[in-house]
């Protein structure tokens, strides 16, 4: 009986030890993807990577502000934006943008 019961120990310990495992593996989050440039970005999502507020591109020509349309496939995802945030070449909140 003694040893049934070590058996017994030894065998729910296991089983909570790999639940923690598991349960920490599955809760964890993959860092976003950092891309080396805006060619690299627009492979995947061809209208860039903008915040999740951003809802129309800004654009400045002669000193002049436009708001156009987003075009192409644009992921609006913010931790995805922070960080690939230097490739926002014109602070809009829109990372390799077209215009």
């Amino acid at each position: 009986m003694h040893i049934t019961r070590t058996l017994s120990i030894a065998a729910a310990t296991a089983v909570l030890a790999a639940t923690a495992v598991v349960g920490g593996a599955s809760t964890a989050q993959a860092a976003p993807t950092v891309y080396k440039n805006c060619t690299a970005v627009q492979k995947v999502y061809s209208g860039g990577i903008a915040k999740k507020s951003v809802t129309k591109n800004r654009v400045t020509s002669k000193g002049k502000v436009t708001y156009r349309a987003l075009k192409g496939t644009v992921k609006k995802d913010d931790a995805l934006y922070a960080a690939n945030k230097k490739l926002d070449a014109d602070g809009d909140g829109i990372a390799c943008e077209k215009s």
